[in-house]
């Protein structure tokens, strides 16, 4: 009788541990499974942050270089400008140099003539 009694029992403490052990498997395999969807979910929330910080560098480089080339074309602008006022200053600075010689000359002329007259 006691084996038939020890028997029994150690059949319920086979029996509660084989359960326990298969609960125990089937709770870590659930972990497991939301640890893997965590992770998925991760991935695709990192994915989209690179997808947005790499739209978001695009549109700085694009405005950066609509800006650089505004600032080429002020520059050329500005270069033409200077040109233009140096051909003009240059163009007044000839006429003034040869106004100066013709009156230069008108001078010479008169004082020629003045000498001449003088001599006579």
């Amino acid at each position: 009788m006691r084996k038939v009694i020890l028997s029994s029992m150690l059949m319920v403490v086979f029996t509660v541990s084989f359960v326990s052990c298969r609960e125990a498997a089937d709770k870590a395999k659930e972990a497991t499974d939301q640890a893997t969807e965590a992770a998925e979910e991760v991935g695709e929330d990192l994915k989209e942050v690179g997808e947005d910080a790499m739209n978001k560098a695009k549109e700085v480089g694009d405005d950066m270089k609509e800006v650089g080339e505004d600032a080429m074309e002020k520059a050329k602008e500005t270069g033409e400008d200077i040109k233009e006022i140096g051909e003009d200053a240059m163009d007044k600075a000839k006429e003034a140099g040869q106004d100066a010689m013709d009156k230069t000359k008108e001078a010479a002329e008169n004082t020629k003539e003045a000498v001449k007259d003088k001599m006579n």
